[in-house]
């Protein structure tokens, strides 16, 4: 039973921290919710009124304009999420670590000097390759890693998506509802094999950096 509240009042602390941190970022969230709350329990309250029935519509009203309160507050943190993490190096990254399993998720497989990132995923619509970055070198990261792990995924689907801002780019924000419409081809014990395939190909990648790649010195002119 401890542990049982114990997870409860952890988790009710981080959905303070949610709330906080979107109403920092977002300061039309709050008046949104209640916008939506209150809209909902008002319509409710006018219908029960109409059918006689004024103290059950209420009721009911209250848990619907609470739920409805509560999907404009996870869209609205959604949103202040992708703002705070757009221009960021590693952002998509960031992104890709949210998916559910059976996706499994190897960050920063290929990346270069001018900060551009192939981040690597595995999941039922297949391998999924996620470039950031400058258009031009993150879609050549994408090319040189999709070689390099076209023996290991055999027949299985390799998606390619640049993220970004610039020309043919996707932007973050639309990041993780492009990855839910890709079409499923794999069944869970089959993510988990190639996943296995796909890591002892890549045993010898680097970890995500911290902070900056520090640009290559340029040569001093004679």
């Amino acid at each position: 039973m401890g542990n049982v509240w114990a997870r409860f009042a952890a988790r009710i602390q981080n959905v303070g921290k949610v709330f906080a941190q979107t109403r920092r970022n977002d300061p039309r969230a709050v008046p949104l919710m209640a916008a939506a709350g209150l809209g909902v329990l008002l319509v409710f309250a006018v219908i029960g009124v109409l059918l006689n029935r004024p103290v059950l519509l209420t009721l009911l009203g209250i848990l619907v304009a609470l739920t409805a309160a509560m999907q404009v507050f996870s869209l609205r943190a959604s949103r202040a999420a992708m703002a705070s993490l757009s221009g960021r190096t590693g952002a998509a990254g960031a992104v890709l670590s949210q998916l559910r399993r059976p996706w499994q998720v190897f960050p920063a497989v290929s990346f270069n000097r001018r900060q551009d990132f192939v981040h690597l995923a595995v999941g039922r619509p297949g391998v999924l390759l996620v470039g950031e970055g400058a258009p031009a070198g993150a879609a050549a990261l994408l090319k040189q890693e999709r070689r390099r792990i076209a023996r290991a995924a055999g027949e299985v689907t390799v998606h390619e998506v640049n993220v970004g801002e610039g020309h043919g780019q996707l932007s973050l924000r639309r990041l993780q509802r492009h990855i839910m419409t890709l079409p499923k081809e794999l069944k869970k014990d089959e993510v988990e094999a190639l996943a296995n395939r796909l890591r002892v190909l890549g045993s010898s990648r680097l970890p995500m950096p911290k902070g900056p790649i520090p640009r290559a010195p340029r040569g001093r002119r004679a």
